[in-house]
C-alpha cells in the first residue's frame, strides 16, 4: 500500500501511462530526463512512466504559410504581393529529429525568406510583367526556400503568388492606357481601311477612264471608216468633187451635233447662223486640220 493506493492502482495507473497512441500522418518525439530517446510512429507506443515524456507532436501533413509583402516594380509602383508556401516535414526519422531541434520556428524562417525573395525578384520587373511573370516569381521563390530549409527536415512542396494587389489609382491609370491604346490601333486600322478603298476607287476611275478611251478611240476608228466608205462611194458619182463630198459629211455632222445638243438637257445656246455659210464653216475646219499638222511637223 503507497499512500492509500494498493498495488493493484498502482500498476492499472503505471500500465496507463506507459502506453499511449500516435495518430495517423503524426509523430510524437520521447525525451529522457530532457534527452531525445525515439521518435513514435502512428499507432499503439509504449514509454517508461515518470522518465519518458511527450515533448511534442509533429504533423506530416503538408501544411501552408500565407505572406502578404509590400514591395515596389522597376517603374515605381507599389504593389502588395500575396504568396502561399506549401510545406511539410520529411517523413524520415532523420529529418523529423532536426525538423524538432535545428530549427526554431519553421514559419518564421519561411516568411524571412519569403520577404527577402519577393522584394529581390519584384523590384527587376515592370507592373506588367509582375503579373505575366508570377510562375517565374514563384519558382524562384520555392527554390530559395528549398535551399534555405534544405538540412532542416522540411520541404517545400509548391509556392504559388495567389494575389497581386496595386492601388485603385494605377489600375484606373491601367485602363485609361489600354483604352487608349486600342483606340489608337482602331484609328490606324480605320486609316488603312479608308487608304485601301481610295486606292481601289483610284484603280477603278482609272481602268473606267482607260476603257472609256478606247471606246472614244474605236469609235473614232470607225466614224473614219465610214467617212472613208462614203467618200469612195460618192466619188464613184460622176462630176461630183472631192470638196463637196466633204462639206456634205460635215453638214451631216454639224445637223448630227445639233439633234444631239437638242435631246440633251444642257444649258447650250445656239448662236444664228444659215445654211449659207456652211462652206466657211468647212473652209475653217480645213484650215484648223492643216494648221495642226503644220504645228505637230515643226514639233
Amino acid at each position: 500500500m503507497l499512500n492509500g493506493i494498493n498495488n493493484f492502482d498502482f500498476l492499472r495507473i503505471i500500465s496507463l501511462d506507459s502506453a499511449f497512441q500516435v495518430s495517423q500522418q503524426t509523430v510524437s518525439i520521447i525525451e529522457r530526463f530532457g534527452k531525445f530517446t525515439k521518435i513514435a510512429d502512428a499507432g499503439i507506443n509504449f514509454k517508461i512512466p515518470f522518465i519518458d515524456q511527450i515533448v511534442t507532436t509533429q504533423s506530416l501533413r503538408i501544411q501552408q504559410l500565407d505572406v502578404r509583402v509590400s514591395t515596389k516594380t522597376k517603374d515605381n509602383v507599389f504593389v502588395d504581393v500575396v504568396v502561399s508556401a506549401q510545406y511539410r516535414i520529411l517523413d524520415d526519422k532523420n529529418q523529423i529529429y532536426k525538423s524538432y531541434y535545428e530549427l526554431e520556428d519553421v514559419q518564421e524562417q519561411i516568411n524571412s525568406y519569403l520577404f527577402d525573395v519577393v522584394r529581390a525578384e519584384v523590384p527587376k520587373m515592370k507592373l506588367d510583367e509582375v503579373f505575366e511573370k508570377k510562375d517565374e516569381i514563384a519558382n524562384a521563390i520555392k527554390i530559395e526556400l528549398g535551399e534555405a530549409i534544405d538540412g532542416f527536415g522540411y520541404e517545400i512542396v509548391k509556392t504559388l503568388v495567389t494575389d497581386i494587389d496595386v492601388d485603385d489609382r494605377i489600375i484606373q491609370a491601367m485602363n485609361e492606357i489600354v483604352a487608349s491604346e486600342r483606340e489608337k490601333l482602331a484609328a490606324i486600322e480605320k486609316a488603312e481601311a479608308e487608304k485601301i478603298l481610295m486606292v481601289k476607287r483610284a484603280e477603278a476611275e482609272a481602268e473606267s477612264k482607260k476603257l472609256q478611251g478606247e471606246g472614244i478611240a474605236n469609235q473614232r476608228i470607225a466614224i473614219i471608216n465610214g467617212f472613208k466608205e462614203s467618200i469612195d462611194e460618192m466619188k464613184k458619182i460622176e462630176g461630183i468633187q472631192s470638196t463637196e463630198i466633204l462639206n456634205l459629211i460635215l453638214i451631216t455632222q454639224y445637223f448630227d451635233t445639233l439633234k444631239d445638243v437638242a435631246a440633251s438637257d444642257s444649258n447650250t445656246i445656239m448662236m444664228p447662223n444659215s445654211p449659207s455659210n456652211f462652206s466657211e464653216i468647212g473652209t475653217q475646219i480645213r484650215e484648223a486640220i492643216i494648221s495642226g499638222n503644220l504645228v505637230s511637223k515643226k514639233d
